[in-house]
Order: structure tokens, then sequence, then C-alpha cells
């Protein structure tokens, strides 16, 4: 499990592939690795890697399987990027962020970028299965961090949310422009939650599931609108 708070960034030393698997050598700023151990996890732009080898004490090599290159940004990396890291929490650790899993559900695309006073605001597309599980004061996780939605409009399928300067120091986040893809993490009581609720007003409705939903599409409306909005983890 990991919090959501990105401890560092770290650097793509060398990346090296071989039938269905890529190897990464990511390069760790001094003391991140400390006591970390082959079989230990840690979350590289919000998906969970594996540490396979110890290559020296600020650098270490993850295996990546094929379907994570394809489902994540992780494929599309060259070396010399540089990435979100988090080590697993420790049983007892203080979660500043909210619980995440490391295991990224979809890539939205960033749409729009809108630098204000002291704050930065990012605007993220979804695709239309995804987007019945973000709500406006719930969390999300992009690249591996731990963030607040402050706004969301389904019907045309994006997200908002801000950044306060330290969360632009301390991740990546600068160096992402429009049109690029990010790695979305939804909160998973959420998602459940969710799930839960459709297949009670499904199995409630029948039949009628199909024809409720279509009157409210024309009127630019979601069934998913009406559902009771999920209570946040305190």
């Amino acid at each position: 499990m990991f919090t959501g708070i990105v401890q560092a960034t770290a650097r793509i030393a060398a990346i090296e592939d071989r039938a269905g698997l890529r190897t990464f050598t990511l390069e760790f700023p001094q003391g991140f690795c400390q006591d970390l151990a082959i079989g230990a996890s840690v979350a590289t732009d919000g998906v969970c890697l594996t540490v396979t080898e110890i290559v020296s004490p600020t650098q270490a090599r993850f295996d990546v399987m094929l379907q994570s290159l394809n489902i994540t940004t992780l494929g599309r990396y060259p070396v010399g990027q540089r990435v979100n890291v988090e080590r697993a929490a420790k049983e007892g650790a203080e979660i500043g962020g909210h619980p995440l899993s490391g295991h990224v559900d979809f890539t939205g695309r960033l749409a729009e970028r809108r630098e204000l006073e002291n704050n930065l605001v990012w605007r993220v597309a979804v695709p239309e299965a995804f987007r019945r599980y973000v709500f406006a004061k719930g969390y999300i996780a992009i690249h591996g961090a731990s963030l607040t939605v402050a706004e969301v409009n389904r019907a045309e399928g994006w997200f908002e949310v801000w950044l306060i300067p330290e969360t632009r120091r301390a991740t990546v986040f600068e160096e992402v422009a429009v049109g690029d893809l990010l790695n979305i993490e939804i909160e998973r009581s959420t998602q459940v939650v969710v799930d839960t609720v459709r297949e009670a007003v499904h199995e409630s409705l029948g039949r009628l599931t199909p024809v409720l939903e279509g009157l409210l599409k024309e009127k630019g409306l979601s069934l998913d609108d009406y559902l009771p909005r999920p209570e946040l983890p305190r």
C-alpha cells in the first residue's frame, strides 16, 4: 500500500527490453534506497513496481510486464525521464494522502493547463467508463500523487485538480505538458460504493433501466448524477 505522498523524484538511468518484459534501472536521491531490499515495492509514477536488483546505494532495477507497459505511461518513457517515486507504507504510517494500491486504472490526457497566482490548475480528460467514479471534493491519484478533485463535468468527460507550489516542487508535474498522458488510480472505496449502488438500481428497475438512461441522456443527464455521493474516508 502507498499513501499518495510523493517522497522523491527518480531518473530512468537505463532501459533493457526482453520478450514481454522491460527492465528499468532507476537512479534515486541519496538516502532513498536505505534498507531497500529485493522484493520491496516502489510506486513509480503511480505504478507499483518490485525491486529485482540493488545496483548501488542509489540505483535499483525493476521488471515491468508488457501489460503494465500497455495500460500505463511507463511504456513511453525514454532514458533520462524523471518519475515520481514512493516506497511502500510501513505498518502504522500516517496516511497523508489516501490509501493507494499502485494499480493504475486508466491513463487520462492533460487537456488544459491554467496558471493562477500560486496555483496550477489541470483539466484531465477521463474515458467514459470511469467518469462515474470521479466526484468533486473526492480523491484521485495522478502519477502516484494523492489529489483532491476540484470540479467535474461528466457530460464533457473531464475533472480538474489544483496543484499547490509544494506539490509542484516535490513532483515531476512541472514537466508535464498539455496532451501528455497521466496514470490515474481512482479511489477504491468510491468505486466499490458506486458499483454496488448501480447494481442495486439495475436490479430494482430491471428492464426499465435502459429506458430511464435514454430519457436522461436526451436531457444531457446521466443516472450517475442521481446516485448517492460516496462518503469520503476520514
